[in-house]
């Protein structure tokens, strides 16, 4: 009798579906670009208006164990002689400073290949890094070809992610609507970079939408202006509205969209340390 017991409850076990992976969800501030002008954020925007914007990395602390990274940020001095960041540290003490080492981040999901999302991979020596193959095989590859075909991207970056392939430490994702890890899905967005994509993530409040370059500011949703830097004219700009839309459907609640470099994010959110907010 205690043997039959013993199977039915080892049978029932293996039957019990696994409990879903939920990530607590950090927006982590490591400088902010002053005076940035609005209008290389929002199309239409005022020519005068300026805005001091953060530069940020996301940070997910999964149930399962997994500290994922969405995006890596910037940290090489050429950067920061251009662009005089306020308040900067690496992405690599900021992410510290929210409680994770660099070297207990185990993912890091590239959202494209923009200096200041991507220079800051290779500060977290143990993660497997994650981007889309299209913009990985694009700008290690053909956008070098004729000018003018990579803007915005670094070939120290390029070089830097090569070496991390070739250590056996980077991944692609294939195309749009894949879950990289568990609970987290990659979405191919509008044509900012040749291949840009967002994340959606499953929170204990549902499902928060970190939409990285895809939508710079509350703004752009608000006013559904598409985002001022995108490639391919009016086809560009049309992209980037459909992503903003979709955005939109898949987060379970609208404040649970994350834009890429609003200031707003450190107000609306819970403050648990200094640039360190929790998206609940």
């Amino acid at each position: 009798m205690l043997r039959a017991l013993v199977l039915v409850v080892a049978l029932l076990t293996l039957q019990a579906p696994a409990a879903p992976v939920v990530y607590e969800a950090f927006a982590v501030r490591f400088g902010v670009l002053p005076a940035f002008p609005v209008s290389s954020l929002v199309v239409g925007a005022e020519r005068e208006r300026r805005l001091d914007i953060p530069v940020s990395v996301w940070l997910l602390k999964g149930s399962n164990g997994r500290n994922v990274l969405l995006d890596a940020g910037f940290y090489r001095q050429k950067f920061l002689d251009q662009w005089k960041p306020r308040d900067f540290r690496t992405p690599a003490a900021a992410v510290e400073a929210a409680g994770v080492k660099a070297d207990g981040i185990t993912d890091v999901v590239i959202s494209h290949a923009h200096w200041d999302h991507v220079d800051g991979a290779d500060l977290f020596p143990k993660a497997t890094i994650w981007i889309q193959r299209a913009e990985y095989e694009y700008y290690t590859g053909e956008a070098w070809h004729p000018r003018n075909t990579h803007g915005g991207v670094d070939a120290e970056d390029m070089m830097a992610l090569l070496k991390i392939n070739t250590e056996g430490r980077l991944r692609f994702v294939e195309g749009d609507d894949k879950e990289v890890v568990p609970g987290i899905r990659c979405y191919t967005g509008g044509k900012h970079t040749r291949e840009s994509q967002f994340c959606s993530v499953r929170v204990a409040g549902g499902t928060a939408v970190f939409t990285s370059d895809n939508v710079y500011l509350y703004e752009n949703l608000q006013k559904r202006a598409p985002i001022a830097q995108t490639f391919g004219g009016d086809e560009g700009r049309d992209s980037n509205l459909k992503a903003q839309d979709r955005v939109k459907t898949l987060a379970s609640d609208p404040t649970l969209i994350v834009p890429g470099h609003d200031p707003a994010v450190f107000d609306r959110f819970e403050r648990v340390a200094d640039g360190v907010v929790r998206i609940k």
